[in-house]
C-alpha cells in the first residue's frame, strides 16, 4: 500500500486510516483520477514522498471543459490541506487571476479555512469547479503560442514535481551583448508604473524599458499616450514571457478590490502578487526585484518568499526618496555642498513612521546640534508628499545605481534580520550599498538606543501583520 511507504524527512502517513477512507470517497465519486506516489520538494528545499492524484474536472463556461488538476496529499492530511495544482496540456495556457498563480498553484478560500472533519477532498474539488466556471483557469494556445508556452510549462511541472532549478538561464529571451543590455521592466500601467517607465528612460541608464500592462481590456490613458507617443526604446506588453531577462523587474501593482479593512487590502496585493512573482522570476531569474508597491515592507517581504531569491536581490524603494531629500534639505541649512551621504531615513515608510539617523562630522555642525539640525529639516519636509513622479525619479535613482554598479549608499527596504537585535524576517528601509546584484552590504549604523528602539518597534508591529497574512 502506498500509505507504508517512509516518507522523505518525516516517515509515513500519520492518519493512514483517515486517509484512505477520504480517498477511497473521491475514488468513487471521480474514477478518472489516477494515483501515485513521488518526491515533492517544498519551498525551504525540504522533500516529502507524497501520495498524489491526477485527472480532470467537469467545468461548464459556456461549453463543458475537462480541466487537468494534480493534488498532493500532505502526510498530516486529514488535518492539513491538499496542495493543488492544475495541470495543462502543451497547447493550454493558464490564466493567472484570483484563485491561480503562473505557475498554475491553485489558491482557494476552502483551502484557506480547511477544517477536518468538515473539509474534504470532494467538498475542495466542487468549489474548485465552482470557481473555475466563474473565471476559466486555462484557455488554448495557438501553435506559436503553444511553442512558447512549452519551456514554462516544464518549468511548472519541475515546481508541482520538486525539482525546480531556479539557477538555470532562461533561453526566453535574447540575452545581448554578452549579458550587458540593460533591459528594466515596470510591472503595472498606472500612474506610478507610467511615471516609472519615464524616468527610468530619461536617465538614459537602460537600452530597453518594458511596461508590463497587466490590467483587462485595450489601453487606457497613459498606456495608449505611450503607445501614441512612441518612446524610443519602450516596449508595452500584456505578456510576462516580454519581461525576459531583465536585470531590473520594479513591481508598482497594487490591488484595486473592495477591501473593507487594511489587512484585507494588503492580503488582497499578497493575492495580485501570487500571480506575478513566480512568472517574472522565471523569466528573469538574475535579476534583481525593486518594490515600489504598498505596504513596501510586507511587499517586499512576499516578494522575497514567492520569488525564492537571494535577499540581496530583492529589496524595496522604502526610504530612498526621503532620505534624497533629507539629505539636500539638510545640506541646505548647513550651507554646504555635501554631506558625505551620512544622513539616513531608516525604519518604516509612511507618514511619521521613519526615523532619521545622521553620522554628521563635527565640522559641519559646528553651531548647530545634530538633534536640531535633523528636527528643522524633518519640519521642512513634512508636507512634502511622494507623488507618482517622485517616487518614479526616485526609483530611476536606484536602477541606475544597481546597473551601473555605482555602489552608492541607498536607504532601502531590506531583510532587517540580524540587525540591531531583530531577530524576525521583516523588511526595514536601512542604508545599504547597491550594484549589480542588489544589495552587496549594509551600513552599519552607530548604536543609538532610540534609533534601535524604534526599528525593533517596526520590525514587531510588521512582523506581526505578516503572521495574519496567507501566502
Amino acid at each position: 500500500c502506498v500509505f507504508a511507504c517512509k516518507g522523505k524527512n518525516n516517515g509515513a502517513y500519520k492518519f493512514r486510516d483517515l486517509t484512505i477512507e477520504e480517498l477511497k470517497t473521491v475514488n468513487k465519486t471521480y474514477p478518472n483520477f489516477t494515483f501515485s506516489m513521488n518526491t515533492y520538494t517544498f519551498k525551504d528545499g525540504s522533500q516529502k514522498d507524497l501520495l498524489n492524484f491526477s485527472g480532470t474536472v467537469p467545468v461548464k463556461y459556456g461549453n463543458s471543459y475537462n480541466i487537468p488538476i494534480r493534488l498532493w496529499i500532505l502526510d498530516s492530511h486529514p488535518f492539513a490541506p491538499p496542495i493543488c495544482f492544475l495541470k495543462p496540456t502543451a497547447n493550454m495556457g493558464i490564466s493567472v487571476g484570483k484563485h491561480v498563480d503562473a505557475h498554475g498553484r491553485i489558491y482557494l478560500p476552502y483551502l484557506q479555512n480547511w477544517s477536518h472533519p468538515k473539509s474534504t477532498i470532494v467538498g475542495l474539488i466542487k468549489e474548485m469547479i465552482a470557481k473555475f466556471e466563474e473565471e476559466l483557469p486555462l484557455y488554448s494556445l495557438s501553435s506559436s503560442d503553444a511553442a512558447r508556452q512549452s519551456e514554462l510549462l516544464s518549468y511548472i511541472a519541475k515546481i508541482t514535481e520538486g525539482e525546480t532549478d531556479t539557477k538555470s538561464k532562461s533561453k526566453t529571451g535574447g540575452d545581448k551583448n554578452g549579458g550587458h543590455f540593460n533591459k528594466i521592466t515596470v510591472v503595472g500601467a498606472g500612474d506610478l508604473g507610467i511615471a516609472c517607465v519615464l524616468a527610468v528612460a530619461a536617465k538614459g541608464v537602460a537600452d530597453k524599458v518594458v511596461l508590463l500592462d497587466l490590467s483587462e481590456g485595450a489601453a487606457k490613458g497613459g498606456t495608449m499616450d505611450l503607445e501614441i507617443f512612441a518612446l524610443p526604446n519602450v516596449e508595452i506588453s500584456k505578456d510576462f514571457s516580454a519581461s525576459a531577462d531583465s536585470k531590473v523587474v520594479v513591481l508598482t501593482v497594487n490591488s484595486l478590490g473592495s477591501a473593507q479593512t487594511y489587512l484585507d487590502v494588503i492580503q488582497s496585493n499578497v493575492d495580485l502578487f501570487r500571480g506575478i512573482i513566480p512568472a517574472v522570476s522565471h523569466y528573469s531569474q538574475n535579476s534583481v526585484l525593486l518594490v515600489a508597491s504598498h505596504p513596501v515592507e510586507v511587499m517586499t517581504y512576499v516578494s522575497w518568499k514567492l520569488s525564492a531569491f537571494p535577499k540581496s536581490r530583492v529589496i524595496g524603494v522604502g526610504g530612498n526618496l526621503d532620505t534624497e531629500r533629507f539629505q539636500y534639505t539638510l545640506a541646505n541649512l548647513l550651507q554646504v555642498q555635501s554631506l558625505g551621504k551620512d544622513a539616513w531615513i531608516v525604519g518604516e515608510q509612511g507618514e511619521d513612521k521613519g526615523k532619521s539617523h545622521a553620522n554628521q562630522t563635527e565640522t559641519m555642525v559646528a553651531q548647530n546640534s545634530k538633534e536640531q539640525v535633523a528636527n528643522r529639516a524633518m519640519e521642512i519636509l513634512k508636507g512634502k508628499g511622494q507623488r507618482s513622479w517622485s517616487v518614479g525619479l526616485s526609483v530611476a535613482d536606484l536602477t541606475e545605481s544597481i546597473l551601473k554598479n555605482k555602489r552608492k549608499v541607498h536607504s532601502v527596504s531590506t531583510l532587517a534580520k540580524g540587525c540591531c537585535n531583530i531577530n524576525s524576517e521583516v523588511f526595514l528601509s536601512l542604508p545599504c550599498i547597491l550594484g549589480t546584484s542588489g544589495v552587496i552590504e549594509m551600513v552599519k549604523l552607530e548604536e543609538d538606543p532610540s534609533v534601535q528602539e524604534k526599528l525593533q518597534s517596526s520590525a514587531g508591529s510588521i512582523h506581526d501583520l505578516q503572521q495574519q497574512l496567507k501566502l
